[in-house]
């Protein structure tokens, strides 16, 4: 049978969709164990050698758990919310390169499920409409609980949407291109993104926490004030779709990180040593997942060292803090690109 393109990009959206999945499954694994070191217990160590078998122990619990909704609930959107969250995270994915193009019977076929000259856009509008799945199950819990959760998510991921897109147009600026897979092609050679926009990175990492919903900016579902947020009055595998939807946020985020900062699936030196493309391409993979590791590893690790800011803390540094250096960043970026036109005009 000839790999033609469909076939092959169909074998690629069905590879990429397990992986999401399997390495979300796996990351609650590795945040108990982390968080086990980190406090210096065993974690996890009964299901299977080194408690490997958790994650699937967890899924059949869920699966067994008795399936709840309230009787004062909007049925269908209380269906919908968790749903449309899990497919929001699951769509950001087909726009991220994963690695360099392999050659198969003299044809070559992209690593990327989709090259969208307009990449980054699509991604910032698929992650705004992960705003509604939280928003939606909040409110169609019927709990004031619920509500203010979901408010608080709406709001504070709403408010970090608008520093993390002013801190995408200096990478934008500098880069000249919105499709990602030219954003990690010219990152070849150890040019990383980093280097030439380290504020933007911090301010985009920053924000990226906030966009997931993770500890220190986890006051959607601070069980201090609010139980356990929007999804409090979720059982069964509806809640575990949000509890899946946030892993799936971290590993994409993670992506999309290395994808725009760390050069994606470029390694340096590397191409000195190795010429094959299919050899290329499958280093590349690995690079690009030892970096998202090293991503979902940061998320972790932040987690369970820094305690959640308050509310209001949480608010000002989005709006009074990271906005403003977003908009800082961007003039300073077009400063130094113009800084030749600039000289010229005072020598005048």
């Amino acid at each position: 049978m000839v790999l033609t393109p469909i076939i092959f990009k169909i074998i690629l959206v069905l590879c990429v969709f397990g992986i999401t999945l399997l390495v979300a499954t796996y990351s609650t694994y590795a945040e108990r164990k982390i968080a086990a070191f980190l406090q210096d217990r065993i974690g996890p160590d009964r299901a299977g050698p080194f408690g490997i078998l958790q994650p699937l122990a967890d899924a059949v619990k869920m699966f067994m758990k008795e399936e709840m909704i309230p009787t004062v609930s909007n049925k269908w959107l209380f269906i919908l919310g968790p749903a449309l969250a899990l497919l929001t995270a699951c769509m950001t994915g087909v726009v991220i390169p994963w690695g360099k193009s392999l050659i198969i019977g003299g044809h070559e076929y992209s690593l990327q499920i989709t090259d969208l000259n307009i990449g980054i856009l699509y991604l910032f509008g698929v992650v705004s409409l992960g705003v509604y799945g939280i928003m939606i199950g909040g409110w169609a819990s019927n709990n004031k609980y619920s509500l203010l959760g979901g408010i608080r998510a709406s709001s504070q991921m709403i408010s970090y949407e608008v520093a993390m897109g002013l801190s995408i147009i200096a990478l934008v600026m500098t880069t000249g291109t919105l499709s990602l897979k030219d954003i990690a092609a010219a990152q070849h050679g150890g040019h990383w993104n980093f280097f030439i926009q380290p504020l933007g990175c911090l301010i985009f990492i920053i924000c990226a926490f906030a966009e997931t919903n993770r500890a220190p900016f986890d006051l959607a579902e601070c069980e201090t004030e609010l139980i356990g947020g929007y999804h409090t009055e979720y059982s069964s595998m509806k809640l575990g779709f949000f509890l899946f939807a946030e892993y799936i946020n971290m590993f994409i985020s993670s992506a999309v990180i290395a994808t725009f900062y760390f050069g994606g699936y470029n390694m340096p030196f590397v191409g000195r040593f190795v010429h094959d493309p299919n050899w290329l391409a499958v280093l590349g993979i690995v690079f690009m997942f030892a970096k998202i590791s090293f991503g979902i590893f940061f998320f972790m690790w932040v987690r369970w060292t820094i305690p959640r800011f308050r509310y209001d803390q949480l608010m000002n540094l989005g709006w009074k803090v990271l906005i403003p250096l977003s908009i800082l960043n961007i003039v300073v970026t077009g400063v130094f690109m113009m800084r030749h036109e600039i000289m010229a005009y005072f020598v005048k």
